[in-house]
């Protein structure tokens, strides 16, 4: 990715303006009486397909049914270069401090860098004082070793028997990120382990995930930096106190503090860098995994917060997911802004929600092991873009943070695709999927009709995926629908407006390296949406103020009167009523 401004402010200065460049402008005149017509663009443009279609690493991306024409193309690339995305990408992975309101570097970039070989930034690459590939290696060998001797069988519990289960404990980008990966590289998994997540303070999770549980095969990760998480420090203590009485029940262990200690020190491992409260809750610091606090939790999974998923499907394996990152960083680097896939998605999404005024993004994955892919973009794109100031504390200038949201095909088929293709609403939707699946499946009886004896499943499936974009973006004319012997009456019932835009990305197959090239995919366009509202992606203040009023309203809610009494008369009225309810 080349640049050919001057680079944008970043740190405390003021962030370029985009309402004041003349793109935006420009943009804004295409806006004024825009009617698309992808019908009318695809046959006066036979090329269009084909020009609009790039490549990054693994994903084929086609941009060709989005509401793009090569005058709205130029105008979001010369916004690029205004607000100069290149120039802010390159801070970012050299180290700057572009997380301004914490003073922190912004380095998950740097948590995929090879161990040998050329790289940029050059190596040694310090920042701070701290050498950055030196710590981040020296974590993930020893993430491997770990993962290792639990899949060796040489890391077993207090009486000796080997893991088969391994439950991670974590909240936000210590759950979403892990369980994402660990459901969508299933078929990798080790046979004879299984990874669950517990992340909800409603005991009912933690209840449901160990229950029938043997807790002489369990394995706890308790994944948080600071080891102060409210929920996952509740919910740890919980499965402490659950893997003590399982195990005196068994007769496993003895009623000493010595012995319980001993149970602790082989049933759980810690991903934090806070080594005395590690210590304090019985873990052995040497099995603490570090990370740094120029890692988000939203931008972790590839660190130690991965380890669950090392373990689950090897260190090769790992290896090979986070190359996947490093592929399409390397991408976003170096290609330039008009052939940059994560540039060009994030410039589209800013052109539909600033200029087109959509107000949510669909991400449909048609592959049933991304099932867990939205709910992960859903923290990783509105925690980061779901802010109303700017990275120097002035207010946004602009509409900023679509509301992502999504679900398997062909699920999402029989459920919401009504509103996405007839409704009044503009949604964008990125279509996902990959020409082999793991488990090719084929229907040797068939259905006497469409569906052949001997029909190839996935085939079958990726019909739906080309037929639900072709549909969406050519719809159905009143003229075809009578054509079909309608009854006039519900002709316009049955008619698709179509221009309703949608991206395609086609994989060869869902590797660990797709994984990890996925995800980074959508981070860089975060990334670029992030840069042109001149915003810092990076914190998320948003989330810490519900967090404290719940540690303030906790006492009201277990009975203390006189905390009740200084709540307001809406939250009194319903902490009263669960008190009265509850038995």
């Amino acid at each position: 990715m080349t640049s050919t401004t001057p680079t944008a402010s970043t740190g405390e200065n003021a962030p370029v303006d985009p309402t004041t460049t003349d793109a935006w402008a420009a943009l804004g005149r295409v806006k004024e009486g825009f009617r698309p017509d992808l019908r009318a663009w695809f046959a006066d443009d036979p090329g269009r397909a084909q020009r609009y279609t790039f490549q990054a690493a693994d994903l084929t991306v086609d941009l060709s049914k989005n509401l793009l024409t090569d005058e709205i193309l130029q105008a979001l690339l010369q916004l690029a270069q205004d607000v100069d995305v290149a120039g802010r990408y390159r801070a970012m992975i050299s180290g700057e401090h572009i997380n301004v309101t914490e003073d922190r570097a912004v380095l998950h970039t740097a948590l995929r860098r090879p161990e040998s070989g050329d790289v940029e930034p050059a190596k040694p690459f310090e920042v701070d004082g701290q050498d950055i590939d030196r710590d981040v290696h020296g974590v993930l060998h020893k993430v491997a070793d770990f993962a290792n001797a639990v899949r060796s069988g040489s890391w077993t519990g207090v009486t000796g028997k080997r893991v088969a289960t391994v439950v991670n404990i974590g909240i936000g980008g210590s759950d979403l990120g892990p369980v994402m990966v660990y459901e969508a590289l299933k078929p990798y998994v080790q046979e004879g382990l299984e990874v669950r997540f517990v992340s909800n303070i409603d005991p009912s999770d933690v209840y449901e995930k160990t229950h029938d549980l043997d807790p002489e095969t369990t394995l706890f990760i308790v994944a948080s930096k600071t080891f102060g998480t409210l929920e996952t420090l509740t919910n740890a203590r919980l499965a402490r106190q659950w893997l003590w009485e399982g195990l005196a029940k068994a007769g496993a262990i003895e009623d000493t503090d010595e012995s319980r200690r001993g149970a602790v020190s082989k049933h759980f491992v810690a991903v934090s860098t806070a080594l005395d409260k590690v210590q304090a809750f019985g873990i052995d610091p040497d099995n603490a995994f570090g990370f740094w606090d120029w890692v988000g939790g939203r931008y972790s999974v590839d660190s130690a917060i991965g380890t669950s998923v090392a373990i689950a499907v090897g260190p090769d394996r790992f290896a090979e997911f986070l190359a996947g990152f490093h592929a399409i960083d390397e991408h976003m680097r170096t290609a330039p802004l008009e052939q940059n896939v994560p540039v060009l998605m994030g410039l589209l999404n800013v052109w539909y929600t600033n200029f087109l005024d959509a107000q949510t993004h669909a991400v449909l994955p048609y592959t049933q092991y991304l099932h867990r892919f939205p709910a992960y973009l859903q923290q990783l794109t509105m925690e980061s873009n779901g802010k109303s100031v700017r990275w120097d504390g002035s207010p946004v200038v602009t509409d900023t943070g679509e509301v992502f949201w999504g679900e398997p095909g062909t699920n999402g088929q029989h459920a919401f695709y009504q509103l996405i293709h007839q409704g009044t609403r503009l949604i964008p939707a990125d279509f996902i999927t990959v020409a082999n699946p793991p488990h090719p499946l084929k229907d040797q009886v068939g259905d006497g009709g469409a569906v052949q004896p001997g029909t190839d499943v996935h085939a079958l499936f990726l019909a739906n995926f080309f037929a639900q974009t072709k549909a969406l973006a050519f719809g159905k004319t009143a003229d075809e629908v009578r054509a079909e012997g309608t009854a006039e009456k519900v002709v316009t019932a049955r008619v698709f407006s179509g221009n309703r835009p949608t991206t395609s990305i086609i994989a060869p197959a869902l590797t660990p390296s797709v994984v990890g090239q996925l995800i980074a995919l959508y981070e860089h366009i975060v990334f670029t949406e992030g840069t042109v509202w001149g915003i810092d992606s990076f914190d998320q203040w948003g989330v810490e103020l519900g967090k404290k009023l719940a540690q303030e309203i906790t006492p009201a809610v277990t009975g203390d009167a006189d905390a009740l009494e200084q709540q307001d008369p809406s939250t009194k009225s319903l902490i009263r009523r669960y008190l009265e309810l509850r038995e």
